[in-house]
């Protein structure tokens, strides 16, 4: 009975299928079997979208499935199963339905705990059983770092989760369908949480393949209660996004879901106290003529704006410019960051804080950080970074604190003898203060309040004064 509840709470009642409306002739029938059975899966019947069997309805009233489905994933609405839609149907996905009714399962559910278990039941062959650990491990962190939730690994039959590989049927009436197609699927509280991954996928810890790092952050986010999101970029989309493990990190929507269950961390609770810091964070208007930066860095080609406990991201691949809580990114570094710079060469970011740095690689603090700011050759009477940037031609870093600024030497590993130097020496128009430093194609920008003073990096000419926040299309 219980496996019984499982299957419908996956999949609904689905006992006819649906049916597809305007097939045209460049559908084969393979085509068409098998649209016919992702329309079961992932948009089964339910009330609001019933499986029309009357030989009475009308072409509209057959068209609804194809369009809900069309809508959820952004696609033209024509309630036909044109090229672009089967398309979207054969890329490998989750195996939880996408429809409202069965999205994040009735009522919401949500643990009524929040330090949480799990299991690994068994191993997959594809990878090194350490490989998989780790990947499990860095999957549910994504989770914890944004809520009040942990994660805690146990090795007996007590576990809240588990965690398992099979092929085909597996015990739940819901069969794994080969390589390709569904990769995984995972219960909701209400019903366990346990996560199930398909063996007969090739699973990696990188690339070609299908990662499971990303596969399993997903498939926890069931676990806990979420449903799919319609936002491509979200990890709660539906259908494998393959990429970098590296740069994987939650979107705002993901974010906001999993808080309005469990709420955010509890350290962003202890330093909420401070509502205006807080208000002025979110409430603040990206093309406000007032606005400042803590620090801006290039990051493998966006460029990133921090704001108190907030980033502004901005991809030139893309118009918008996206916001999001420090927190989502670099967890331990939630709030207030003085500066940073990004070493291209290395492939690595450094950001400030205080007396303390961090060296990060996409969104993972590398081994050894923190380090103590001093351990540059800083002069102990510095207590912190104010700007910073990196000159990947001549291999110097700058540092701004106060009134006077320092350039390093990578080569040497070390300060060059010449400095300090004081920053209206050489920056006469900025004045005796920077806020936030990076350097662009070639040109440094200095910003202090709401100005940034734009240099030339190799004479240090003078080029002109914008507002800080022309970068985001702002006059």
């Amino acid at each position: 009975m219980k496996c019984l509840l499982l299957m419908i709470a996956l999949y609904g009642a689905f006992s006819s299928a649906v049916p597809l409306v305007q097939e045209t002739d460049y559908i084969s029938e393979t085509d068409l079997e098998f649209a016919k059975k992702y329309m079961e899966n992932y948009y089964p019947e339910s009330e609001s979208t019933p499986v029309l069997r009357s030989k009475s309805a009308t072409a509209a009233e057959k068209m609804q499935k194809i369009q809900q489905m069309q809508k959820f994933f952004g696609l033209k609405v024509t309630g036909k199963l044109d090229p672009s839609t089967l398309e979207a149907m054969k890329k490998p996905r989750c195996g939880v339905p996408d429809i409202e009714e069965y999205r994040t399962f009735p009522m919401s559910p949500k643990w009524g705990k929040k330090d949480l278990t799990y299991s690994i039941q068994n191993y997959t062959p594809d990878m090194a059983p350490a490989d998989v650990d780790n990947a499990i491990e860095r999957a549910w962190k994504m989770w914890s770092d944004v809520t009040p939730l942990t994660f805690t690994r146990v090795y007996d039959s007590s576990a809240d989760i588990e965690i398992s590989f099979a092929s085909g049927y597996h015990g739940d009436y819901i069969p794994f369908d080969g390589q390709g197609g569904q990769l995984a699927h995972a219960y909701s509280p209400a019903y366990g949480g346990n996560a199930h991954f398909d063996e007969d996928e090739n699973w990696t810890k990188s690339s070609p393949g299908i990662n499971l790092f990303i596969v399993a952050a997903h498939e926890f986010g069931h676990s806990l209660g979420l449903q799919h999101s319609s936002v491509l970029e979200a990890l709660m989309f539906p259908t494998y996004q393959a990429g970098d493990p590296q740069n994987i990190r939650l979107h705002r929507d993901d974010i906001e879901g999993i808080q309005h269950l469990y709420g955010p961390p509890k350290e962003d609770n202890d330093e909420s106290e401070d509502p205006i810091l807080v208000n002025d964070a979110m409430l603040a208007d990206s093309c406000d003529p007032h606005l400042a930066f803590d620090a801006v860095v290039s990051l493998r080609g966006e460029t990133i704006f921090f704001k108190n406990r907030f980033f502004w991201r901005k991809n030139p691949l893309r118009t918008q410019v996206e916001k999001d809580p420090i927190s989502a990114f670099w967890p331990t570094l939630n709030h207030d960051i003085d500066a940073a710079y990004e070493d291209e060469d290395d492939d690595t970011v450094f950001l400030f804080k205080g007396h303390k740095y961090w060296a990060t690689k996409g969104n993972i603090i590398q081994p050894g950080f923190p380090k103590n700011i001093h351990s540059l050759g800083l002069p102990k009477i510095v207590k912190k970074v104010d700007a910073a940037f990196y000159d990947r031609s001549s291999k110097k870093t700058y540092f701004f604190s106060g009134s006077n600024y320092w350039r390093y030497d990578k080569a040497k590993n070390a300060l060059e003898k010449d400095y300090p130097r004081k920053i209206t020496a050489d920056f006469y128009e900025v004045g005796s203060a920077v806020d936030a430093a990076f350097l662009y194609n070639g040109h440094i920008y200095l910003f202090h309040g709401s100005k940034q003073y734009e240099y030339d990096s190799r004479t240090k000419q003078f080029l002109g004064i914008k507002n800080s926040n022309s970068w985001f299309g702002c006059q």
